[in-house]
């Protein structure tokens, strides 16, 4: 029974990572100058399986958030201060439409996962209510 919470709990905060870096995705959509200096670049949630101590079985979790290597896309705008000599601005290579895709899922996912302990609870009250 441990192992269904220890793989929910891993779920749920490997779903909390990556709504959190959609977000940081979609909150600088539009910025051409990030804290490096250059244009922002998406970043990614890479997961990987891990095993459970002491079990036959695996969870997952966060292995590393990497940046995406699409190109960043370019928009001619000569009066932006971030222009070069052409006029083209670098913008991020966020694609709202993937992100707000992404977003989606992992919000199922991690419902998805508290239906689980929900359902693991009620299944463990009524196999002790049982016994009494």
């Amino acid at each position: 029974m441990e192992a269904i919470f220890n793989i929910a709990g891993h779920s749920m905060t490997a779903q909390s990572q990556r709504l959190n870096t959609v977000a940081s995705n979609l909150a600088n959509a539009e910025s051409s100058v990030s804290s490096t200096g250059g244009p922002y670049r998406a970043k990614q949630v890479v997961f990987m399986a891990m095993p459970l101590r002491g079990e036959a079985v695996q969870s997952v979790r966060v292995d590393r958030v990497v940046e995406d290597t699409a190109p960043l896309r370019r928009v001619f705008d000569p009066k932006h201060p971030a222009a070069d000599e052409r006029g083209y601005v670098s913008l991020p290579n966020v694609n709202v439409v993937d992100e707000m895709v992404n977003m989606i899922s992992a919000s199922r996912s991690f419902q998805t996962s508290v239906e689980l302990m929900n359902t693991a609870k009620q299944l463990a009250l009524k196999t002790l209510s049982i016994g009494q």
